[in-house]
Parts: C-alpha cells; structure tokens; sequence
C-alpha cells in the first residue's frame, strides 16, 4: 500500500466514522445550518470585495492589490479565531491508526494535507476572485490576478497551519495561547511603533504587490514559510499524538480545600462542591471557565473604561451581551461533563434536579464580576445603577432558564481532560445554536421594543421586573426541566454512555 491508497483510505474512515456517530443526525441537522449560515457568510463576503474594489477603482496612489494585502493582517486574525469552531487538529484524529504497521509519518501527513485542501480554506476565494476580476484583470491582465488570488490563498494556508500548530500546544499548557495573540500582535509593530497606520498598511502593501507581480524573493519567502509550518506540524502532531496514546505521566497530589462551608445547603451545597472541584480538576471544564472569565473580564473592561462602544446601539447591545456571556460560553454544554457519571447520578431520587439548582446557583454568582467591573461607570455617569443590576437580574431569569432548556436536549458526552477523537468539540446539536441565537438578540430586541413605548427607567424596572419573576419562580422551571430530562432518560443515558 502506497502513501496515497494509504492517504485516501484514511480519508474514507474518516467520513464513515462521522456517518457511524450516534450523533449523525444532528451532525447532519448541523451541516445543514452551517452551509445556510455559509450561505449568508459568502454573500457578505462578496459584498465587502465588491466594495473594497471600487475603493481601490477610485484610488489614484494605490495598486488594488496593494490596498487588499494592507488589510490582511485583519482578516487574518479572522480566519484564525473562525478556525476554532470547525477545525480539528490531526492528533485527534490519529490515535487509533498509531498500533498499525504503517509508515512512521503516514497519518499525521495524511491529516495535515487533509487541512491544506479542505473547502473551508476556500472560503475567502468569494472575498478575493471578485476583487480581482473587478479591479485588477482589466488594468493590469488575467495572470496579475491569478497571481494575487494564489498568493492571498497561500495565506490563508499558512494561517490555518499556524492555528493548528499553536491550537496542538495549547492543549498542554493555557500559556501557550498567549502566543498567537503577541504574533498577531507583533504584525501591528509598524502601526504601533510610528503611530501610523499607513507604515502598517504599506509594509503587507508591499507583500501583495511582490506576489501579484511575482517577484520570486517575495513568493519564494511564503511558500518556504508554509513549508515550514507543515515540517513543524509534523512532528510537533506526531510526537503529541504518540505520548497521549502510549506515555504515562505521574502526577503529583494536591490538597484541595473541603469547601466545607456549602455543607449548610445540605445536597445543593454537595453538587456545589463537585462542580468547583470539576473545575478545578479537569483540563477542558477548567479551560473553558478560564476562557469565559477572560472573555468577561475584558470585554467589561473596554465598555467600562474605553470609547470604542460608547454609540447609542452598542452600548446597549454590549451592557447585555458581558452579563449573557458566560452564560452563553458554559450552560451551552450543561450535562455534557456528567455524560461520564450519568449512570451514578441516577441512583438516588430528584437527584438531577439538585444539580441543576446547583449550577444555577453557581452561574449566577459569577454575574456579579461585570457587575462589579462595570459598577465605575456608574460613578463616571456611563450607566446608572439600575441599568447594570436589571440586566443581571434579566440575565440570572428568563437568559439562564433558556439555556438550562438544554439539559433535557444534550446528550453527548465531554471528556473532562482528553480530547475528543470526533467532532464532538463542535456545537452541533441544532436547538443549542438556536438558542444562543436567541438568548444573545432577543434581550437587545425586548430593550429597543421597550424604549419605544416608555422611558429608559421604566424600560429597565420592566427588565428587572422580568429577571425577578424567573427567578423567583426558578423551583417552578427547575421542576420542569427535570421532568422532562427523566422523560427522556434512557434516550439520553444511551447516547452519553456511546459517546464517552
């Protein structure tokens, strides 16, 4: 068997393993959102390209591929944090091939020439061919197009390499994921040192311009960096990929606190414990609260204490969106973790619906960090008193119960610190993206309703007045929750047992 029957036979596994998947169904539910909301993505796409190219029609100094690359770094950093919805990094997928008498190399190269001719890297292609075939075939000829398109789309791969090796390493260390944020950075360097963005804009101006006009230093210097980043892949997959599956690795005990204070709340306070403890113990329940806080802490950060959203819609959109937002980053995925102890928790009565008051409980305490983070702007005039509390009020009542909805629907297991080998790091149950859709837009939509109707205090007692009746009716919801998730026990016990 050669390197590509062994290529091409990799590849069918691939696509009859996610045929295989329990999950199938709502993985197929999903493709299909997804190539709806691609849809929407390539048209807008194509929009922008068409204004970028009448921009660069209209100017007399600059070559249309000039002006194009002197706004790469942007959408670089777009495709790269886009990269983490859908795509998977070899060392997940190549663990069950290691044991087989194959070539040394032969499935992690496999994996990685999978990720350089996936159509998803195509995507920008609906961004850059009209730009070219409206700016730059008619002025300066079909190959100087050909040329600017290749030379972008080279980019783009390098891109999607330089996320898979740094997505790899973050896998063993969360301070691994500083490091594409200072090299994105660092791509800035000319615009932060002399404060203007044009030396920023003429220095990837002058990249654009060697690769449409093919100078060989400047195509010779991309394709050796691609190059590059694939030998690095290689081995840096391959070498993780070989100790998670055969290497063991001694850890040394720590004491952890009893948390014997939330003993007074009996067994909400017990489920209280093992949620902390979770999260504490395990690498993904950890990450992902640390990506949460971040997220929070900084985005109240810049409302807080910058101008950036100081516009009439965006401040309320984002005074809204820092009190969803952990929300919407940690109950999506609520009963996931317990997939792997699902069977434990149905022993004793009403147990699941302790639990689920637990994490209520402990989601709402985590309201009050923007809340005490936006309270200056209280003091600067930014926003009153009532603005802030009605919307974590709103947020802790009729936000959360549509989240915690998802209890009943979630039915696929997360490894609390392996990664998964399927696409189960993927959102891909379809009623959990409808409502994150709902639970980011609808608050926003109630509060502009509202204030064409009444005044801003009102509009914001209403608000609060919502938020205070779903919580004081929480035991109400709760007890629905829970029984219709023991309605749905089996079905679900089936499917978390599977994905495990």
């Amino acid at each position: 068997m050669n390197r590509i029957e062994i290529y091409r036979t990799l590849r069918q596994h691939v696509k009859l393993s996610e045929k295989r998947s329990l999950s199938y169904e709502q993985n197929r539910t999903a493709m299909v959102l997804g190539y709806i909301m691609l849809g929407f993505g390539a048209m807008y796409l194509m929009f922008l390209s068409v204004m970028f190219a009448l921009i660069a029609n209209d100017s007399e100094t600059v070559m249309p591929f000039e002006l194009f690359f002197g706004l790469s770094p942007f959408i670089l950093i777009l495709d790269f944090y886009g990269r983490f919805v859908g795509q998977q990094t070899p060392s997940q997928l190549t663990k069950p091939y290691l044991l087989l008498p194959l070539p040394r190399y032969a499935c992690v190269e496999s994996f990685l020439i999978s990720s350089i001719i996936t159509p998803n890297n195509l995507m920008w292609l609906f961004l850059t061919v009209p730009f070219a075939i409206m700016s730059i075939v008619f002025s300066y000829g079909f190959w100087y197009a050909v040329a600017f398109v290749l030379g972008f789309q080279i980019l783009i791969l390098i891109n999607s390499q330089h996320y898979m090796l740094w997505r790899t390493l973050a896998t063993r260390s969360v301070l691994w994921q500083v490091c594409p944020v200072i090299i994105y950075a660092a791509s800035f360097l000319p615009w932060i040192i002399t404060g203007d963005f044009m030396a920023e804009f003429n220095f990837f101006g002058a990249l654009g311009k060697g690769l449409s006009l093919g100078n060989p230093l400047w195509w010779l210097g991309v394709l050796v960096l691609l190059a590059g980043f694939l030998y690095l892949n290689r081995e840096i997959q391959y070498r993780y990929t070989y100790a998670d599956t055969t290497g063991t690795k001694e850890k040394n005990l720590r004491t952890v606190s009893e948390f014997s204070q939330l003993d007074r709340f009996g067994q909400v306070g017990e489920y209280l414990k093992l949620e902390i403890k979770s999260i504490m113990r395990n690498k993904n329940m950890r990450n992902s609260f640390i990506y949460a806080i971040v997220f929070t802490v900084i985005l109240s950060a810049l409302i807080a204490y910058t101008e950036v959203y100081d516009g009439a819609f965006m401040s309320k959109f984002w005074i809204v969106y820092i009190f969803v937002l952990n929300g919407a980053m940690l109950l999506t995925k609520v009963m996931g973790a317990e997939g792997n102890y699902i069977d434990c928790l149905m022993v004793h009565h009403e147990n699941i619906l302790q639990l689920l008051h637990a994490k209520y409980y402990f989601y709402c305490s985590l309201l009050v960090l923007p809340l005490l983070i936006m309270l200056p702007t209280v003091f600067m005039g930014k926003y009153t008193l009532l603005m802030l509390v009605s919307m974590a009020f709103f947020a802790a009542g009729p936000v959360y119960c549509s989240m915690m909805q998802l209890a009943v629907y979630n039915k696929q297991t997360i490894p609390l610190n392996s990664k998964l080998v399927s696409k189960g790091n993927v959102e891909t149950n379809w009623f959990a993206v409808i409502m994150e859709l709902v639970v980011m837009f609808l608050p926003i939509i109630m509060l502009s309703v509202l204030q064409l109707f009444f005044s801003e205090t009102v509009t914001y007692i209403v608000m609060l007045l919502i938020g205070l009746s779903f919580i004081l009716t929480r035991n109400l919801w709760m007890r629905n929750i829970y029984t219709r998730f023991m309605a749905r026990r089996y079905e679900n016990m089936e499917s978390f047992r599977a994905t495990r």
